[in-house]
């Protein structure tokens, strides 16, 4: 949907008409809602396009003109997707489709701020497009965190699918549970599928859930072996936590006759898709003689699909007692695939908000380099340097994963300092270092509010703490410094003080130990010191490499 200025406002917190209030509809917003909430840390109306009625209107959001709003909405709602529905530089409206349930189509709206607003901008023809008092839009404007149009777009579309898919997994419990009342006889197999629902950890991989599915279902599938197959899932930064697979993987319980290849020509054989329903082969096709699979007398294959995505293949394969697999074998093999292939699809949301995550902390870090290109490198630097130093003292896969992200992000705030005092070629007044000394406050400001960056708050915040208690900017001593502060603080210290600057040569290897172990017990960290010289060899490797491929700037 265009995003040219729309009247959409009569005023913002504005007392309105009264509007006849419908009937209660059925709550299923909510979730949706939620999850929107807390995705945006903002607060959302909520209107039934269809009726014209407002569901929700909070008090701390703009006050919509309702004629004209419905109609927008109705398309949103028509398109299924998030819009702009009105851009006036620096204000923007996003509306997102919530869910469908009998009559009531669900639209959340909220007003965004697209780029940082200062206390002193005149908001004047913005506001006058959008219908909104100049004063207040401006008030209300400047406590606001931006968003870009492209970033509000692309999130919102995440939380609709992941709404959607939530959906679909209590669709999917509610299918369970009416089939206990059908099938009570078949105890076993209704605790398999609550069981399987229950492990739907987004922490947990896909082939971990696999395992346990197989497992679990060994003893309710008549079947002499149980196989998943999952199929590749390329990772865009190879960086993040959770992995794509590179190639398919073939999982088998019991005695599956197959392996990875020879089940992959068994499913291009059999001609089968991701819209396919459960495929069931008896020894009315195993025996005659085109079937190129003679350990394979009886078979049953499902998808593992998520929407219009599929990620690979469950299968049962020859019955114990030598008779048929029929319906109720395959029915149940069909509820366990739509739930690991819900879960996959769980896991692939994940992996994509971890890339916008990742996204987000690239261009934090190319906005630290940009403001000063003499340190170009040194986020990165200082974030390799640190995991090198964090593995030889012991650190967990996910320490490693946040002292990566605290390296790239310590000096954020650096982007609140001023220009002449940052690439100041020689020594700092007394004014200028208290000037220099609040990045690691303005760099905590900054990222209070990206809630999946928590744990880097500290660090930020501490790095410049030093173990004597001398340290800002709260002058806590030893072990009150968080780990991973102390561990940034001895990687940061190290390249600054290895680097070349435009007013000096960066410091020969003799000097940096000398300096080091003097500061060892007094700035630093002495666990971490001596992590340092037990792996510094490493440590240089990663500042050569860099300054070998380092272009520095002309003066």
């Amino acid at each position: 949907m265009a995003t040219d200025s729309l009247p959409l406002y009569d005023g913002l917190f504005s007392p309105q008409t009264p509007v006849a209030a419908p009937p209660e509809p059925p709550r299923t917003h909510d979730a949706a809602l939620g999850v929107l909430r807390r995705t945006f840390q903002t607060p959302f109306a909520v209107l039934d396009a269809r009726s014209g009625h407002w569901i929700e209107r909070p008090e701390d959001q703009p006050r919509h003109d309702s004629s004209t709003l419905f109609e927008l909405a109705r398309r949103v709602a028509e398109l299924g997707r998030p819009e702009i529905l009105a851009y006036e530089d620096p204000l923007a409206v996003l509306a997102v489709p919530l869910v469908e349930a009998g009559d009531c189509v669900f639209v959340a709206t909220a007003m965004f701020v697209v780029r940082p607003v200062l206390a002193s901008e005149d908001l004047s023809g913005p506001a006058e497009a959008l219908g909104l008092a100049a004063e207040t839009a401006a008030a209300w404007s400047v406590r606001q965190i931006p968003w870009s149009a492209d970033a509000l777009l692309s999130t919102a579309a995440l939380v609709v699918g992941h709404s959607r898919e939530m959906g679909r997994l209590r669709q999917l419990e509610e299918e369970s549970q009416s089939l206990s009342v059908h099938l009570a006889a078949t105890y076993e197999e209704i605790s398999l599928l609550y069981r399987l629902t229950q492990n739907l950890r987004i922490s947990e991989s896909d082939e971990e859930l696999g395992r346990v599915a197989l497992e679990w279902m060994e003893g309710v599938i008549p079947a002499e072996g149980l196989a998943i197959q999952y199929l590749p899932i390329t990772a865009e930064d190879e960086s993040l936590t959770h992995q794509g697979r590179s190639r398919s993987k073939l999982l088998s319980f019991g005695r599956f006759p197959l392996d990875n290849e020879a089940f992959s020509r068994l499913i291009d054989f059999l001609n089968i898709g991701p819209a396919t329903r459960p495929t069931v082969v008896n020894r009315r096709t195993t025996s005659q003689s085109g079937w190129p699979f003679a350990e394979v007398r009886e078979l049953i294959t499902v998808p593992l699909v998520e929407g219009e995505n599929l990620f690979g293949w469950l299968a049962a394969v020859n019955h114990v007692d030598g008779a048929e697999f029929g319906t109720v074998e395959a029915s149940l093999l069909s509820s366990v695939g739509a739930i690991l292939g819900i879960h996959s699809g769980n896991i692939e949301l994940y992996r994509q908000q971890s890339e916008l995550l990742a996204g987000i902390v690239r261009a934090l870090t190319s906005a630290i380099d940009a403001k000063d290109p003499y340190t170009c490198g040194h986020s990165d630097r200082v974030a390799r340097v640190a995991v090198r130093l964090a593995q030889e003292l012991g650190c967990d896969a996910e320490k490693l994963n946040t002292i990566y992200l605290s390296g790239l992000l310590h000096d954020i705030g650096k982007i609140g300092i001023d220009d002449n005092v940052l690439r100041k070629p020689g020594s700092l007044t007394s004014e200028e270092y208290e000037h220099i000394k609040t990045h690691v406050k303005i760099g905590h400001r900054i990222l209070t509010d990206l809630k999946k960056l928590d744990t880097v708050l500290p660090v930020v915040l501490h790095h410049h703490e030093s173990w004597d208690g001398k340290g800002y900017p709260d002058g806590i001593p030893a072990e009150q410094i968080p780990l991973v502060a102390r561990i940034i603080a001895v990687a940061d210290s190290f390249d600054a003080m290895g680097s070349d600057r435009p007013y000096r040569k960066g410091m020969p290897d003799e000097k940096i130990d000398s300096i080091f172990r003097a500061g060892a017990g007094k700035q630093w960290d002495p666990a971490v010191v001596e992590a340092f010289f037990r792996c510094r060899e490493d440590v240089r490797r990663i500042m050569r490499e860099d300054q070998e491929v380092q272009v520095i700037p002309p003066q």
